[in-house]
């Protein structure tokens, strides 16, 4: 899809020597970038949900389940 954005000058040619540098289109590196910033905000969105759980739920493990682990980890080979 075409699209028309305003970027300042020195973005679009620092961006524009970074596309030359690594051989691909300007448009290649704007999509890359673009799907980049989106997966890093999407897993921002995770990290909410999982605070929102954890606000309310008890994240400690239950006793028993603790000394069977502190116990299983001690006979580890590390």
């Amino acid at each position: 899809m075409k699209t028309a954005i305003s970027i300042p000058d020195d973005i679009f040619a620092s961006a524009d020597s970074l596309a030359a540098r690594l051989g691909i289109s300007r448009s290649q590196l704007y999509a890359s970038a673009v799907a980049e910033y989106v997966a890093k905000h999407r897993g921002a969105k995770v990290t909410e949900r999982l605070n929102t759980v954890y606000a309310t739920e008890s994240s400690q493990l239950d006793p028993a389940l603790r000394r069977a682990s502190h116990r299983a980890a001690k006979r580890a080979t590390w």
